[in-house]
């Protein structure tokens, strides 16, 4: 049963995670409307309890759907299959946490930290990280549409896992993604769908974006010293006034240069 249920939602999220045509088509065969991903079955008071508890947080499965945890410390939590649909996470530690799995559609995590948190196969559609730190966090999840202003997401592992393809490509997609002034050093977004996504005066020293999808994306002011973009997509991206342009990893070898734009 649960393995049937792991594949099931692995598909889901594989489908979810390409263009946006095909996440909106996955989207209207979700009901969104089901009491499971829009009420919540605890209260705020009820997970203040449990961390008092100071046992480790089992809050898998569970539907918190709208709930206020803002500032609470819910580190290392097990939070895979949660649904967090809309609930407000501003300044909620998540370190080392398990979201694998999770809902989060236009969930607020402004200013929490997840450091080292595993948010794979997770969706976070139009969900807000304005300033959150996801540095070291295992990414693969799907962030279209999310604003993701000055968020720090450095040595995140976001690329594409090809030792495992069983159920599809998993890959970050960030799709429309708001990534201005976003802190993505030594980010691996291998093979990751970042189309039309604003990366405007973000940090990509050393990041790897090779194979990945940019095309439409805004890199205005990035600074690029020692981005690999091998292979990536860049049709009708903006790449100017780039900081370290020369210092580009592979940029002659990227699809569609001559169709992004330059000084």
């Amino acid at each position: 049963m649960h393995r049937r249920r792991l594949i099931a939602s692995a598909a889901l999220f594989a489908l979810l995670s390409r263009r946006q045509i095909f996440a909106q088509g996955m989207m209207e065969q979700v009901d969104l409307d089901s009491p499971r991903m829009r009420e919540a079955e605890l209260a705020r008071a009820d997970i203040e309890a449990m961390i008092a508890k100071g046992a480790p947080l089992d809050l898998h499965d569970r539907s918190l759907n709208g709930l206020d945890l803002s500032g609470l410390d819910l580190s290392g939590a097990d939070l895979r299959w949660a649904r967090l649909n809309g609930a407000k996470l501003e300044g909620t530690r998540l370190d080392r946490a398990k979201l694998v799995l999770a809902w989060a559609i236009e969930a607020d995590f402004s200013g929490a930290s997840l450091v080292g948190a595993n948010l794979t196969q997770a969706t976070f559609l139009r969900a807000i990280f304005d300033r959150a730190d996801l540095s070291g966090a295992v990414l693969r999840a799907n962030f279209e549409q999310a604003r993701m202003v000055e968020a720090r997401l450095a040595g995140v592992k976001g690329g594409a896992d090809m030792t495992n393809q069983s159920m599809g490509l998993m890959r970050t997609s960030m799709r429309r993604a708001i990534l201005e002034r976003a802190d993505l050093r030594e980010a691996d977004l291998s093979r990751a769908d970042l189309e039309f996504a604003k990366l405007r005066g973000a940090d990509l020293r050393g990041a790897d974006l090779s194979m990945a999808m940019l095309g439409g994306a805004d890199l205005t002011g990035a600074r690029v010293a020692g981005l690999v973009l091998t292979g990536a997509d860049l049709a009708s991206a903006m790449l100017r006034d780039l900081e370290g342009q020369g210092a580009i990893v592979g940029l002659l070898e990227a699809r569609n240069l001559e169709r992004a734009f330059f000084d």
